[in-house]
């Protein structure tokens, strides 16, 4: 028996992969995850009510029931799912593996919660669902939020739905915990998608990423798939329709804990196209012990840029028009209701439906016609 254990803990993965000694969550996190967070540290009485759940949060019940109900992932029990924590907290260089059970639930799922000690818990139907190579990008992107020290907040969140819909019926006592919910669903939401650039740290495979994502949204049908396909929906997700489907995205998507699975795909594989995921790769990415020598501000000024950077490039037609605010484009008031109602009205002299000033599309009235004659979307 010990020479078995000790063959499991030595054991190397199927192919080499790049180590990163030291490696600060900073490296992976998107911008967006860290200026959504520092939003919701300054929400109204977020710290207040952290404080106190803090204390409250059944941690020892949580882990005893997990304990009890589900399979604890072990060098005796899910052996291949214990090689590959053990893998993941190695590349990432995470000194204490967090335990990790398997739980009896269809639906496809995983997540990494607690209070003082991160626990991650995945679902017999994700397990079921992918393959070797897509399970391990989903380790590895559980480890980055036990990393980032994402589960606190998940952990909150958690509680804090369960306990909005108990107290659903006290009038405006709903309100308040919504309102952090929502706030914690935003941030969680941008969170994914530094645990998705964590778990190709780890898988340092993006087709094997790609096809775990798309398993997610379509199921166990690849031979049916494509990741070409896939990745198309997501950009015609994003630059589809008029202002009223800008809103409706956004309706869509507040009670999500997850961002959309094409998104998150297209999000991914831009950022393994980037110099940063390069300089990652090639060993140059920030230290854990240089983490006390941040710059707040240098934070706020990245994350700015990136929201900067964004709204510029996005094919969405609300950040189109919110681009146009920003660059000072006449006669807001008629693109606004030209957007929302899908029609021109009257032609004014001097303005912005002449062509002569903004350099945007001609009032054609047409929704089909405005996305494709746009410029500077790269």
């Amino acid at each position: 028996m010990t020479e078995g254990s000790h063959e499991n803990h030595e054991r190397v993965p199927s192919r080499q992969r790049r180590r990163f000694p030291g490696i600060s969550s900073r490296a992976y996190e998107h911008p967006a995850d860290r200026s959504a967070l520092v939003a919701l540290r300054k929400l109204s009485g977020f710290d207040t009510v952290f404080k106190a759940l803090s204390g409250l949060l059944p941690e020892r019940s949580l882990r005893l029931l997990f304990l009890s109900d589900s399979v604890r992932v072990s060098d005796a029990q899910f052996t291949h799912l214990n090689d590959m924590l053990r893998d993941a907290c190695y590349i990432l260089d995470l000194e204490k593996v967090p335990p990790m059970y398997v739980t009896q639930n269809p639906q496809p799922n995983a997540m990494c919660i607690g209070l003082d000690e991160p626990i991650i818990v995945v679902t017999t139907g994700l397990v079921e669902l992918l393959d070797e190579e897509e399970m391990r990008a989903v380790v590895g992107h559980e480890v980055g939020h036990a990393l980032s020290g994402h589960a606190v907040y998940r952990t909150i969140l958690l509680f804090l739905t369960n306990l909005a819909l108990k107290v659903a019926w006290i009038p405006l006592g709903n309100v308040a915990i919504m309102a952090i919910v929502t706030a914690l669903r935003e941030w969680f939401r941008k969170s994914e998608l530094s645990a998705d650039r964590a778990g190709l740290l780890v898988g340092q495979d993006l087709q094997a990423s790609m096809r775990g994502l798309m398993k997610i949204a379509g199921g166990n049908h690849l031979h049916e798939m494509n990741v070409d396909a896939f990745l198309a929906q997501a950009d015609e997700y994003e630059k589809s329709g008029d202002l009223r489907d800008s809103v409706l995205k956004i309706l869509n998507v507040l009670p999500r804990s997850h961002p959309f699975t094409t998104v998150r795909a297209a999000e991914l594989k831009k950022w393994s196209e980037t110099r940063d995921y390069q300089r990652i790769m090639d060993g140059h990415y920030p230290r854990r012990d240089e983490d006390k020598d941040t710059s707040v501000t240098d934070s706020f000024k990245e994350s700015a840029s990136h929201y900067a950077d964004s709204v510029r490039s996005s094919k969405d037609p609300l950040m189109k028009l919110v681009n146009d605010i920003a660059g000072g484009a006449g006669d807001l008031g008629g693109k606004l209701r030209d957007k929302f109602t899908g029609a021109a009205g009257p032609k004014r002299p001097g303005a912005a439906g002449d062509g002569a000033t903004d350099g945007s599309t001609e009032p054609s009235g047409s929704e089909g016609t405005e996305g494709p004659r746009e410029t500077g979307k790269d």
